[in-house]
This record gives C-alpha cells, structure tokens and sequence, in this order.
C-alpha cells in the first residue's frame, strides 16, 4: 500500500507544463493549501506561492503569481507582436526575394510590434510585472520608432539628414547606427536580467541582442560605395530571425496547456537557476 502511494506520488509530480504539473481547474482549486501533493512550486494561485522563470509570463526570476488577476496573461500577445515584426525586418535585412527598401515593416511595426505589443506592456504593468512591462513597452516604442523613420512621406526624416549630408545617405546611415547602438545596450542590460531564467527565454534576448549588434555595425562600416555592410547586414539579419522564431517559441510556451494542446515545449531552466537548483537538490 505504501508503495502504491509512493508511486501515485512521483507519478504527480512528474506531469510538469513548463516546470508546473497539468492540473485541472478542480485540482487547481482544491490542492490551495496542498503543498504535500503538488509540491511549494506547483502553479497554485496563493500568496506564498512562487513560480520559476518562465518567459510565457516574461518573467526571468522567481515569481508569485497574480491572485486577482482581471486581465488574462499578456506575455504572448507582446511576444508574437515582436516576433512578426522582427521576422520581416530579418528577411529583408538577408535581402530574401531581393526586396531591399523596408516598407513592408511600416505596417506592422506601427500596429502590431507597435501599438499592440506597447499595449501588452501596460496590461504587463497592470498585472505588477515590471520586467514584462519594461521589455514589451520599450520594444513597442522602438518599432513605431521605426515605422516614424521609415514611412514614406511622412515625418521625413530621412530626406532631412540626406539634405543635411550634401545629398549623400552618410549622416542618415550615422544617425541610424547611432540610433541602434542605443537599443543594443538596453537590450544587453535586458539579456543580463534572463541570465538566471530558461535556456529559451535567455536565447531570444541573446539573439536579439546580437542582430542589433550586427545592424549597428553595418550601418557604421560601410562599403566604398557608401551602403551598409552587405555581410553584416545579412548576418543581422540572421540572427534577428532566430530572434523572432524564439518570440514564438515562447509565446507558444506561454500559451499551450493541457486544455488546448496535445504538447508542451520544454523552457529548459538553466541549472544554476532557482529551478534546476532544485532539481538538482530533489535527486
């Protein structure tokens, strides 16, 4: 009999949905007070609950989950937000289809890496988010920052600096590098924060952050005929679509459970994070 229970035991707590056992909404509402059953980090909605890192929630340390939470779990809608359009700034930065002028990114980045993911970073900070809230309203304003840039005709932006250059992209490519070196170093500072998260979480803000990097330096070093770096360009370019397909990955992982998915995909908790800390003290 005891080893039955055992058994019944282990078999629970190895059903794990991102570090969290699959419990239905009974389950969920029952084992309240049952941390013998589920263990101290079950997804349990109770004041001394705290969560693993998890970037579905964007969140990159030790959490404690919402108890009264009127809004549902913004965290995918900013991440797919970003994803999409960074997934059309790589490709035509890698000059796929030989598309090279940008217009295409307008659209999106003023509605949806926009207007919608700056949206998901206040509802991040409507839930006590800070991080999420940082990250999606920052990277909200940066694509609108980009659509202002590049819209045709309209704040004419470019055409100022070429005038100002003598005619010559020079000073708009210089301002425009400059203007990357900035978000490369937020998003450094926000790669260091994922740093005691998920192999998944912290990858995305890796990858990001060295496509800007890549971009940065292209728009600096350019060629003898005064366009940016083609390699380096391309290269950004890459790397900006690993970044985007990591958005989705987590966006996924944030938002496929038991109810609506036949899997879920593994966030992989760094070990020297609060999770695999204790993975490695439960052997």
């Amino acid at each position: 009999m005891a080893d039955a229970d055992l058994e019944k035991q282990n078999t629970i707590s190895s059903q794990h949905n991102n570090g969290s056992p699959n419990l239905s909404h009974q389950e969920t509402a029952s084992s309240t007070h049952d941390y013998g059953r589920y263990g101290p980090l079950a997804h349990v909605n109770t004041a001394s609950t705290r969560l693993p890192a998890f970037g579905g929630e964007l969140q990159p340390g030790l959490y404690k989950p919402p108890t009264d939470r009127k809004v549902a779990n913004p965290g995918p809608l900013g991440l797919c937000g970003f994803a999409l359009t960074t997934f059309l700034l790589g490709l035509i930065q890698m000059q796929v289809k030989d598309i090279l002028l940008p217009n295409i990114v307008v659209a999106p980045a003023l509605a949806y890496g926009g207007l919608v993911q700056l949206c998901a970073g206040m509802w991040e900070m409507a839930i006590g988010n800070t991080f999420g809230a940082t990250v999606l309203s920052s990277y909200g304003g940066f694509w609108i920052s980009i659509a202002i840039i590049f819209i045709p005709g309209g704040f004419e932006i470019m055409p100022a600096l070429e005038e100002a250059g003598g005619g010559t992209t020079t000073m708009f490519y210089d301002s425009f590098s400059l203007f990357l070196w900035g978000w490369f170093i937020f998003t450094t500072i926000i790669t260091f924060l994922t740093l005691r998260s998920t192999l998944a979480f912290f990858s995305l803000f890796f990858f990001v952050d060295i496509a800007v990097l890549l971009l940065a330096l292209a728009y600096m070093i350019r060629d003898p005929a005064g366009m940016p770096h083609a390699q380096l360009q391309k290269s950004g370019g890459f790397f900006a679509l690993l970044g985007a397909f990591l958005a989705w990955y987590n966006a996924f992982a944030g938002l496929a459970d038991n109810t609506n998915s036949f899997f879920v995909v593994p966030v992989l908790h760094f070990p020297w994070s609060e999770k695999g800390r204790q993975g490695r003290k439960a052997e």
